[in-house]
């Protein structure tokens, strides 16, 4: 279970990084720091996921000028994903990626990590589902910009398939989302529906209140983009926290769990010099 040591954070750094491998590895260590279990990148064949139309389209940036130029500037190659390997073993913490098209599957298939993840532009897409599945590592599956039927046609097929989910994040793909988009009674119809899976969140929206509401609410798993600060340029910013709000994210949760206890209802040994103190008499005692 993802869950079974408490609710599973994920750091999703994402491209946050800018294509600066100094930059990934600093908020690998911030996110581990913050109490993290796992941190998270994305991984894109560009000629593959973006039309050669796309490419060129004219867009100034701190890589060139065209749309390619800033794509191809934000993704990491082998050097990096090795230098992010290393770095997460010494640091003790998870990692994995989205790949976002067959080959980007294959190459992360290079490295020993615990979960491939299904970004929710995925999820439409047999194909790729397929793929995914018949790596048999287990996934993490996003379902933004799906209605319950589309979930339940993307869970179907990556079962049929032979793959194994091990968590279905409720999420709304919104950068930041709106309040009123956020829809946390979401992870509540994802439970009923797929009983025999665990449910997390995967959220987008500004501050950490919402995140903690779904911990609340039973999400085995949180996803959160994070950046170092948020004023950096990047597409993704703007809906990320920053670390000190990751780290204050974990420790509430932390702190739900704990105060959450058993449901088991005791007196308490720190109780009894109270109720020394304010009780007449005590009648109830079992004989």
């Amino acid at each position: 279970m993802i869950s079974e040591n408490g609710t599973y954070m994920i750091a999703e750094i994402g491209i946050n990084h800018n294509g600066d491998i100094d930059k990934a590895i600093q908020m690998m260590r911030e996110s581990k720091k913050a109490g993290c279990n796992a941190v998270k990148f994305q991984k894109r064949t560009i000629e593959i996921v973006y039309s050669a139309e796309e490419l060129a389209r004219p867009r100034a940036n701190a890589f060139g000028a065209t749309n390619g130029d800033l794509k191809r500037g934000l993704e990491f190659g082998k050097a990096e994903y090795d230098a992010i390997h290393r770095e997460a073993a010494r640091l003790e913490i998870d990692w994995f990626a989205s790949p976002w098209d067959e080959p980007s599957v294959d190459f992360l298939m290079g490295y020993d990590t615990r979960y491939l993840k299904i970004a929710s532009a995925m999820v439409t897409d047999r194909d790729f589902l397929e793929y995914c599945a018949s790596t048999r590592r287990p996934l993490l599956v996003s379902t933004g910009m799906s209605d319950l039927a589309m979930v339940r046609r993307s869970v179907e097929i990556i079962e049929s398939a032979g793959g194994t989910i091990a968590c279905l994040y409720h999420c709304t793909s919104t950068y930041p989302t709106l309040d009123s988009e956020i829809n946390l009674l979401g992870i509540a119809t994802l439970k009923k529906a797929f009983p025999h899976l665990e449910i997390g969140f995967s959220g987008h929206e500004n501050g950490v209140l919402p995140s903690i509401c779904a911990a609340a609410m039973g999400a085995a798993s949180l996803e959160r983009h994070v950046t170092l600060d948020r004023s950096d340029w990047g597409s993704d910013q703007k809906a990320s926290l920053e670390m000190h709000e990751l780290a204050d994210l974990v420790a509430q949760v932390r702190r739900f769990e704990l105060v959450r206890g058993d449901g088991v209802l005791r007196f308490y040994d720190d109780e009894k010099p109270i109720a020394d103190k304010l009780r007449r008499k005590d009648t109830l005692q079992a004989a």
